[in-house]
């Protein structure tokens, strides 16, 4: 039996809990993803639509929907404040292969263009399980307005896992066909993004090399 398979029977068997259990579950969950990367956030908030549609036990709109934003404001938040500690911590302390891993002048022009380019990051960063995790921490280092911050990142949970609890309402007892939706679409993202990367650091090595030619 599959990871995912696994996960569909434990959520089945979790539906017929106390509504204050599931609100607690979903608010985890959510939180869970912005925190640890692996955590299934997206199957579970599909999930949700569909228990939304079943209406059991009580637990409807107003509940899924607490839960999904609190989950995800706190893990935001979190994640966040650890960017602010983690930069301060790495740039006062001394520790082995520094100078050879930490390049001052690089994290500064990538922290330049993420202030100027801040607001499309953070709202498309919801899209992609790959980078949503890393755009908080990175919010955080820059000291990204707090206010704009979750202000943008409000409206990026609004959409994305809008459009993954409707999925889950209008498909019912379907949602599982979601998944496998979700499973092609995140390869075609992380794809996009492994090329990108790979253009970049070959656009950057050979600036490099031109500078020491010239």
């Amino acid at each position: 039996m599959t990871f995912q398979e696994t996960l569909i029977q434990i959520l089945n068997r979790f539906s017929e809990t106390d509504p204050i259990f599931l609100w607690l579950f979903f608010a985890f969950s959510n939180f869970a993803e912005n925190v640890f990367p692996p955590w299934p956030g997206d199957t579970i908030t599909v999930f949700g639509g569909f228990l939304v549609a079943r209406n059991l036990n009580s637990f409807g709109w107003p509940a899924l929907v607490t839960s999904t934003f609190a989950g995800n404001l706190f893990g935001a938040w979190i994640m966040y404040r650890f960017g602010q500690m983690f930069l301060h911590w790495v740039r006062k302390k001394n520790f082995p292969f520094k100078d050879s891993l930490y390049d001052e002048e690089s994290i500064e022009k990538t922290f330049a263009w993420f202030r100027r380019n801040s607001i499309l990051v953070v709202l498309f960063s919801r899209f992609s399980a790959g980078i949503r995790f890393f755009v908080s921490i990175v919010a955080g280092m820059v000291k990204m307005n707090p206010i704009l911050f979750f202000g943008v990142f409000s409206i990026a949970v609004s959409l994305w896992c809008g459009i993954l609890i409707f999925s889950g309402f209008y498909l019912g007892s379907h949602w599982e066909d979601v998944l496998g939706f979700l499973e092609i679409y995140n390869r075609i993202i992380v794809t996009i993004l492994a090329i990108a990367a790979l253009v970049f650091f070959w656009h950057k090595k050979r600036q490099r090399t031109a500078k020491q030619n010239s």
